[in-house]
């Protein structure tokens, strides 16, 4: 007995031992660089890409995630206006690699034909070419995908007296092909051209069967596609690898430029009048191929008004003099498709929401300006329904169209300040309309803006 306790004992020290000497355990990895994420907290059109700008002076990388080329950010450098809508916005400054995500859908000729317009317009996109990687899981939208877009709306206003209102990019069609996993992707183009062709006239014919009208040039589509393939090879990485080595080499400042915003994104925006890709912090992950982890600053940016361009609910929405006003002191305009963006009142319940889900580390609050004439400024804090305050943003469409808004009523300033370039050079009042919005939202307010140049942009801390 005491044999064979001595023997398993030893057996046990062995055990040890070897665990100790032989097998260590591996440490937890290095988290390494975290990403700095700028999100739309509204409908879109919110001014992220000033936002992104003025970041993007100190970093090194700067990433797009989802969408393609339905959304709009403008940037002004030295007097130029540049429209971006597929490249990352922050390519404007020359030291940037842009990197263009898996998550994102591109349509070839819009991404050439947007980076030379801008390069007509000035110097900033010098050498884009050369700065800008694709991932290669990147889908890519093909010419019958908007023109699917277009039929689809056009059915959906034949069928229902509505349609959704999108951008006719193609952007819902081709997120509908790689969810029903018939898509095409950047690595299919380059990998085998022949293959990639007998997958597009698929594809084309599959459409071709759903919406019989339709017209598709598929030998001329895959001429055009072929004449690109020598263009984007020198461009196209794989993804996964890229933003791994950026993330766990030297030290980086890598910034994520979110598209559309909280209110569009597929799963939390007013479905179903929203895009088709998460437009939410998650889709920084799962459109770059970024672990969790790796995600630092979320910075939420909130018009000092709310805008949204089309069709759907809009609680705080001014049809009247007031929404004018907004309209054309804020020329609210939409960068994409050129139509009118319906104006009302900030709406904190709608952007409350957008920081449940996207947890903002702070805010930056954009275009205070266009409020200096108003005498009084009303501020939505609570929805009602039925008599019956509500704690939470409806999912219902159609019971977000019966909301009845709780305003609270402040007093403007009436007095210009778009010089303004430190906090106390602000209006009392406008001071009061911004630490009004931190305490209600719980969440600090980074950046003010009062104008469209970088230099309009207050930084409180």
């Amino acid at each position: 007995m005491s044999e064979s306790r001595s023997s398993q004992s030893s057996g046990e020290q062995a055990c040890r031992a070897g665990t100790n000497d032989e097998d260590p355990r591996v440490a937890a990895p290095n988290v390494g660089n975290k990403v700095t994420v700028v999100l739309g907290a509204q409908w879109g059109d919110e001014g992220k890409g000033k936002v992104v700008d003025l970041l993007a002076q100190d970093a090194d990388i700067v990433c797009r995630c989802q969408g393609g080329n339905n959304a709009g950010h403008t940037v002004v450098v030295d007097s130029v206006e540049y429209d971006f809508h597929l490249l990352p916005s922050g390519i404007i400054n020359p030291r940037v690699t842009a990197f263009i995500g898996n998550g994102v859908v591109i349509h070839l000729p819009g991404l050439f034909e947007e980076a030379e317009k801008n390069l007509r317009k000035g110097k900033g996109l010098d050498g884009w070419e050369k700065r800008l990687i694709i991932s290669d899981r990147a889908h890519i939208v093909f010419d019958f995908h908007q023109a699917v877009d277009g039929v689809q709306e056009q059915q959906r206003q034949q069928q229902e007296g509505k349609n959704l209102g999108t951008t006719k990019k193609g952007i819902g069609p081709v997120y509908s092909a790689k969810a029903a996993r018939s898509g095409l992707r950047i690595c299919d183009l380059l990998s085998d051209f022949q293959a990639f062709s007998e997958r597009y006239k698929i594809l084309a014919q599959q459409y071709k069967s759903m919406y019989p009208t339709l017209e598709v040039d598929i030998d001329g589509e895959l001429e055009k596609l072929q004449v690109y393939v020598d263009r984007i090879k020198p461009m196209v990485r794989d993804g996964v690898y890229f933003m791994y080595e950026a993330l766990h080499g030297p030290p980086k400042n890598i910034l994520v430029e979110g598209a559309n915003a909280a209110l569009l994104d597929i799963d939390f925006g007013t479905y179903p009048f929203v895009t088709s890709s998460n437009c939410t912090v998650g889709g920084v992950c799962t459109g770059l191929g970024t672990p969790p982890h790796n995600v630092g600053e979320v910075f939420g940016v909130v018009k000092a008004y709310t805008t949204r361009v089309g069709i759907g609910a809009f609680p705080s929405e001014q049809n009247n003099e007031i929404g004018e006003l907004l309209q054309s002191r804020g020329r609210e305009v939409g960068v994409t498709t050129g139509r009118k963006r319906r104006c009302g009142w900030l709406d904190l319940v709608l952007v409350k929401y957008a920081h449940m889900i996207n947890g903002f580390t702070a805010i930056a609050l954009t275009k205070l300006d266009i409020l200096d004439l108003f005498a009084e400024i009303k501020v939505g804090v609570a929805y009602k329904v039925d008599n019956m305050t509500i704690p939470y943003f409806p999912a219902n469409h159609e019971i977000l169209h019966k909301v009845e808004v709780q305003y609270e009523t402040l007093p403007g300033w009436n007095s210009d300040t778009s010089c303004a370039r430190t906090f106390e050079e602000l209006p009392e009042n406008a001071q009061r309309y911004v630490r009004f919005i931190e305490k209600h939202l719980e969440v600090p307010v980074k950046w003010i803006g009062v104008g469209k140049s970088r230099e309009s942009m207050i930084q409180l801390f």
